[in-house]
């Protein structure tokens, strides 16, 4: 496919490959041509190896190295194939062929194109990739294909990446795993459609004060595609590994701007509590996306306070401190959730400018009786108090 005879929104900006809906949407039409001609489509899923350090380490400059690397996979293959981009560091390469021969000696050649050094802001790194290799079966849809690939392709990173695996040779998930994998497909495909459609709803649940006044009211997103309800422990998940979790947070930020403006002309200043995740605060348009929200509702910034997942806490880089701290200069609130498990942890605290500690109800639920659990609330009480 060349880089041009696709619609510019189509393409990923960055490298230049088909984005995640429209590849989807071309892996279908080439896995139906493919049965028409009785002949074979290959998927190659290539994700690169330790992505995040080198993210971390460079910031804005990985996205350089994904153009780099996108352009080194498209030297490595004929111009006739398609390449996704499905994940911020992965890439599906689809190629029809009439036989098998020859596919592990391009996989072999990708690796080795990857493998070249690549200097970015003046230091030279070394990048590698795992890739899963697939090929299409009669019974086959584009999430069977897909899912196979990218099984193969986690087995040649858990092998210690810089290598390929071809499906069927990697190490078996078990039936249990496969049936996991296509109802996360079958999430994903519904909360496209959600977005699309209207299914997507925040109910709105109080924070009520000893005296009984409702302090604020916390936005919970509930997902409804065709009549069936989607938990949240499972929707959740599912837009979070697909990158989803950042078009669901910026529709939660209007939503939830727009209550609170809602609330205020009907005469109660409620702060609203909105869910922001870790994908949402890594990127460089959050604030923009802030912003727009809170114009567009023409709501003050102190009636919005930001919920801060604990996976936030893996990741305190420069960018995320930069929009946690430009929020804060605005008046909207942080509040760190679920605090005392998971990830968070005091050394991370103190890089968070947060205004609340919403202390885990791990906690919570042995209170008042357990005497241990009692002294570890007062001293979290007395720590929010004093760092606030």
């Amino acid at each position: 496919m060349n880089k041009n005879s696709e619609p510019k929104h189509s393409l990923d900006p960055v490298s230049g490959f088909l984005n995640r809906n429209a590849g989807m949407e071309t892996a279908g039409r080439l896995l139906a041509e493919s049965k028409d001609r009785n002949d074979l489509l290959v998927a190659f899923w290539v994700d690169i190896d330790r992505f995040r350090q080198i993210n971390d380490s460079f910031g804005h400059a990985g996205d350089s190295v994904i153009g780099h690397i996108a352009e080194r996979i498209r030297t490595c293959v004929r111009e006739d194939c398609s390449f996704l981009r499905v994940g911020s560091d992965e890439f599906v390469i689809l190629i029809p062929v009439l036989e098998a021969l020859g596919i592990e000696q391009i996989a072999s050649w990708i690796l080795l194109e990857i493998e070249e050094p690549l200097l970015i802001d003046g230091i030279l790194i070394h990048p590698s990739a795992s890739i899963g290799i697939a090929w299409s079966r009669a019974d086959d849809d584009p999430g069977g294909l897909l899912e196979r690939a990218d099984r193969a392709m986690i087995d040649a990173k858990q092998q210690g990446g810089n290598r390929f695996v071809v499906s069927g040779n990697e190490a078996a998930p078990g039936r249990l795993g496969a049936k996991l994998a296509r109802e996360e497909l079958a999430i994903e495909s519904a909360l496209h459609l959600a977005l699309e459609n209207g299914g997507l709803e925040l109910h709105y649940q109080p924070i009520i004060r000893p005296d009984g006044r409702i302090e604020a009211v916390e936005a919970l997103m509930r997902c409804t595609v065709d009549d069936t309800k989607i938990p949240p422990d499972k929707f959740i998940p599912v837009a979070e590994k697909s990158g989803l979790i950042v078009r669901l947070g910026e529709w939660s930020l209007l939503q939830g701007t727009r209550c609170a403006a809602r609330l205020r002309e009907q005469g109660y200043a409620t702060k609203v509590a909105i869910n922001v995740s870790r994908l949402q605060l890594i990127s460089t348009d959050f604030l923009q996306a802030l912003h727009g929200a809170l114009i567009c509702a023409n709501v003050p910034p102190e009636l919005i306070e930001l919920e801060l997942t604990e996976s936030l806490f893996m990741d305190i880089s420069p960018t995320v401190q930069t929009n946690l701290h430009s929020a804060r200069a605005l008046g909207v609130g942080l509040a760190i959730d679920d605090f005392g498990t998971g990830f968070s942890s005091l050394a991370s605290l103190k890089d968070i400018p947060a205004t609340k500690l919403k202390i885990d109800r791990a906690f919570i639920k042995l209170l008042p009786g357990d005497r241990r659990t009692l002294a570890i609330v007062k001293a979290m009480a007395q720590l929010g108090v004093s760092w606030a």
